[in-house]
């Protein structure tokens, strides 16, 4: 076999997904965190893609045993664009940097970077005989799967929170996929998914810490080696759940496990953004922060109460990843940063008027965090910074129309 999951908790191996899905997503120990390892540690060459598919160029690297079984739409290997605009705002406060940014909305699937996790979830799914499977999400992984998914002729089954943008919705149904709206918000979507997997046992999504997500955003890491030649030593990203960091973790740790890089290397300084209306990582880490960081203090996070935010994808009230990704900060020397997201219409206004184009209110949080991150000396001459962003604009026109009046 290529690959094998071991259980995070205990360190047990179980022997493939098929395995893994047979036992409900879980260890014989009750964790439900495993990561994937593989048989082969030759260190992956670089080549011009046949084409857009990231699964079908990496698939040595990840967990899908034929290629007939590859569910795709062309996503991923997505071009990193330096972007001079924000190199030119830093180089107006006296610092040199390189800009990359990685625009996930350019993904030929339903244009989030849920796409690739959704299409090599969907691959495995498929390879494994599931018919049936079943998320809770605020927005872009539940297009992301219902798309990849109906494509693969497993039914998807969206729980959605009441906060959910019509238009995603909308998206849902196009691709012929069912969608159960909560009368409450995600906590009780998530409850509700949940019930659901365990009375009608359709299989669930794993959540953040699912090996399938955690494979496929973690090849984010070789795309900065094979397009720019290195990794950055800035990575900032817009951050809710926070799978996109465990995974660019997990690459960075492949990498050096191959060879690919220096075994002495760094971690990049992972610079994670979240706005105001919905910030509970970012107030535990404050807190932390202000107490010197004493024993056990990455467990110590609440959950935000009357949530205002307008941007569903990024409504993570109860950070329960918080303990698994703060750590990751903290190693890296980074930081947690907060924006106004009543602000980010004008830096939306900005990119226009700067690049020609707007991306989803989710990604002008990382946007805007570069701004911050700038403006409070966490970028360094010489650094070469990835805002790795979320989404397009397309299923957010109330966005688009505060942009506008902007």
């Amino acid at each position: 076999m290529k690959y094998q999951l071991r259980c995070k908790k205990c360190g047990k191996v179980i022997s493939d997904f098929a395995t893994w899905f047979k036992q409900d997503q879980q260890c014989e120990c009750g964790s439900g965190y495993a990561e994937v390892e593989y048989t082969d540690n030759t260190p992956f060459h670089f080549s011009d893609p046949a084409n857009n598919s990231y699964q079908d160029y990496y698939f040595d690297l990840l967990p899908i045993v034929k290629r007939e079984n590859i569910v795709s739409y062309g996503e991923g290997l997505i071009p990193m664009e330096r972007w001079g605009n924000l190199e030119a705002y830093a180089k107006s406060k006296g610092i040199d940097c390189k800009v990359f940014v990685y625009r996930n909305d350019q993904n030929d699937g339903s244009g989030s970077f849920k796409d690739i996790s959704a299409a090599l979830a969907a691959s495995v799914l498929k390879e494994n005989g599931i018919k049936e499977y079943c998320l809770a999400s605020t927005g872009n992984a539940g297009v992301a799967f219902a798309t990849y998914c109906a494509k693969a002729g497993i039914r998807f089954t969206e729980f959605a929170p009441n906060c959910i943008d019509p238009a995603t919705v909308a998206a849902i149904r196009k691709v012929g996929q069912p969608v159960i709206i909560s009368k409450g918000g995600y906590g009780d979507a998530k409850a509700e998914a949940a019930t659901y997997h365990k009375e009608k046992h359709v299989l669930i999504s794993g959540g953040n810490t699912d090996p399938l997500r955690i494979e496929s955003k973690r090849l984010l890491a070789y795309e900065c080696l094979r397009q720019i030649g290195q990794l950055p030593t800035v990575y900032m990203q817009a951050v809710a759940g926070g799978t996109s960091p465990l995974a660019f973790e997990k690459g960075f740790r492949d990498l050096k496990r191959t060879g690919m890089i220096d075994a002495n290397a760094l971690l990049p300084r992972m610079l994670l953004v979240q706005q105001d209306e919905c910030d509970p990582m970012v107030s535990a880490w404050e807190k932390a922060t202000s107490a010197g960081f004493p024993a056990g203090w990455e467990k110590d996070y609440e959950a935000k109460k009357n949530i205002k935010t307008k941007i569903g994808i990024l409504t993570t009230a109860n950070p329960g990843n918080y303990p698994l990704v703060a750590p990751l900060v903290h190693k890296s020397n980074g930081t947690f940063i907060r924006v106004a997201e009543a602000e980010l219409p004008q830096y939306g206004k900005e990119m226009r008027l700067s690049r020609g184009t707007l991306m989803g209110p989710a990604s002008m949080v990382c946007y805007a965090g570069f701004f911050q991150a700038v403006d409070k000396g966490l970028i360094n001459s010489g650094d070469t910074i990835l805002l790795n962003t979320g989404e397009g604009s397309d299923r957010a026109q109330w966005f688009k129309d505060l942009v506008d009046e902007n």
